[in-house]
């Protein structure tokens, strides 16, 4: 039997691949936080929020996440997915500015989202970042 979250979570992810920030944001609580831990960017509350995830959209305008897991128990989802964008926006990281390349990237992550009332309380996101910052031209180990 599947549990009564897996439909949220599909509307949310829905709504991400559409690029529908509304659709993103009515399914947030109203004290929502959201974190990528990655990128360091954290806002609180649907207007940070808001922000946030338009950046996201500006920076990369065809963003698309692909499931890979979902684990889901009482008010808790976790989900693996597999990102894909064209770098066709300049991306700053560590102080510089990577020009757009025009390249197809793709990079692996999770999210922790803890829910309250069907809604997402918290978004933590982590992601390969070794792999994103090398498609962008960053010199890693």
């Amino acid at each position: 039997m599947a549990h009564e979250l897996e439909a949220v979570i599909a509307r949310y992810n829905d709504a991400w691949n559409r690029h529908d920030v509304d659709a993103i944001l009515a399914l947030h609580t109203e004290d929502s936080v959201f974190e990528n831990h990655t990128s360091g960017g954290q806002g609180v509350g649907k207007t940070e929020i808001r922000k946030i995830i338009e950046g996201i959209f500006e920076t990369f305008p065809d963003l698309r996440f692909d499931g890979r897991r979902m684990y889901v128990r009482d008010d808790l989802v976790v989900q693996e997915w597999t990102a894909t964008a064209t770098h066709s926006r300049p991306i700053t990281r560590g102080g510089r500015t990577y020009g757009p390349s025009g390249k197809k990237m793709s990079w692996i992550g999770m999210d922790v989202i803890p829910m309250r009332g069907g809604l997402v309380l918290r978004k933590d996101v982590y992601t390969d970042s070794m792999t994103f910052l090398r498609q962008l031209g960053v010199e890693v180990p």
